[in-house]
């Protein structure tokens, strides 16, 4: 009997539980720690949505298994919310999903196109899925440089010439967890062109779209003609409706990769259950848009607590365009790994960062930290984190 399972041998150690146990020692010791760690969105979902859940709940007719790309009623709202929010018309019979968030839809669409030894082009630092999830489908990920200043459009063009083999496919992900990059309805363009011309599939990741500052609009891939010809968008009702919990997300576009991932999802499992699904049409309705505007509210006043007051502590950082996240570049004089890092600030300013290595190539001198801290806690952090400076 072998020592290691296949797969397992090829995922390397989750570099955030090392934070994670140090953070949950500091606090079983009574020490008060302020957590950006974890991109977990620490406000409630929105009352009409938890009460569509309850009362679908208290049906037993929706206690049965589901369909495992969704209730026809659910893969009508996400089109729906399409139509509505970027002019985007689909079938949703045929050019829509329903997965248990997005991270496993991504996961699960990699697993069906991607064969042994695929090559496909990956964001670098990313959200670990997009790298890992190549890996556990038996491909090879080809990371290309991301982060806010970078021209992607080059650097996706240079991994592609990179690549070992013809590229499969590409995934691209703005607003970008973890450097909160963004990109404007010019990049979509000429993305979907570059698509085409290599005969790659192209995968795009709008977790954030609704979390967006400065009048800043994120566009969506499918708003770009000819886009359904070459690829999907990924969305979740995580982030946008504080639903992170309710496990919720869909994939939208081409009928053909659409497909790929409703027919492996059939082997995988039974569907998603049916009051989480009615909750998710409660969302995506218009009238939900109002809780969406106070829920990004929450997060651009914490966005400008934290920047302003980690500006006053000596280290300035880019308050960023979008998501819920600050990509902080670690002060040169300290010469040390984001692992180290991390750990400093927890250790002197009972601070939980997440380290930039753990989200892969080009995050070594960042750290992220993530706005899930009222804007009073975010005060503290930066007058602990400026002590700590000194």
């Amino acid at each position: 009997m072998t020592d290691e399972f296949f797969r397992i041998g090829l995922l390397p150690p989750y570099v955030f539980a090392e934070v994670e146990e140090m953070k949950a020692k500091a606090r079983a010791a009574g020490r008060d720690v302020i957590d950006f760690g974890l991109g977990n969105p620490d406000g409630a979902a929105p009352a009409p949505i938890v009460d569509r859940l309850i009362e679908a709940a208290r049906d037993g007719r929706n206690h049965r298994y589901q369909p495992s790309k969704g209730l026809p009623e659910t893969r009508a709202a996400i089109a729906g919310w399409y139509a509505r929010r970027f002019g985007v018309s689909l079938d949703a019979e045929r050019e829509a999903v329903a997965t248990i968030g997005s991270k496993e839809g991504i996961a699960h669409l990699l697993l069906a196109i991607v064969g042994p030894g695929d090559a496909v082009v990956v964001p670098g630092p990313t959200y670990p899925v997009h790298h890992f999830g190549v890996i556990i489908a038996g491909g090879e990920p080809v990371p290309y440089g991301i982060g806010p200043g970078r021209d992607h459009l080059e650097e996706i063009s240079k991994a592609i010439r990179r690549a070992p083999r013809k590229p499969k496919g590409l995934i691209v992900c703005f607003p970008h967890n973890p450097t909160s990059a963004c990109e404007e309805r010019g990049f979509f363009e000429k993305v979907v062109g570059l698509a085409r011309e290599h005969g790659l599939w192209l995968i795009s990741d709008l977790a954030y779209a609704d979390l967006t500052f400065d009048g800043f609009r994120a566009p969506s891939l499918l708003e770009i003609p000819g886009a359904k010809e070459v690829g999907v968008e990924f969305f979740t009702c995580s982030k946008s409706f504080n639903m992170p919990g309710f496990r919720i997300g869909f994939c939208v576009g081409n009928a053909r990769l659409c497909g790929a991932l409703a027919r492996i999802k059939t082997y995988l499992d039974y569907g998603i259950f049916a009051p989480i699904q009615a909750a998710a049409v409660k969302a995506l309705a218009a009238d939900s848009d109002a809780e969406v505007a106070k829920i990004r509210e929450i997060y651009r006043k914490r966005r400008d607590v934290l920047c302003a007051g980690l500006a006053r502590a000596g280290w300035k950082v880019d308050p960023p365009r979008a998501t819920m996240f600050v990509w902080a570049r670690i002060p040169e004089r300290f010469g040390m790994t984001s692992m180290a890092f991390s750990k400093w600030l927890l250790e002197k300013a009972d601070v939980s960062v997440a380290p930039g290595e753990g989200f892969g190539s080009g995050g070594e001198a960042f750290v992220r930290l993530a706005l899930i801290e009222d804007e009073a806690r975010c005060e503290e952090a930066a007058r602990r984190i400026g002590k700590a400076l000194g």
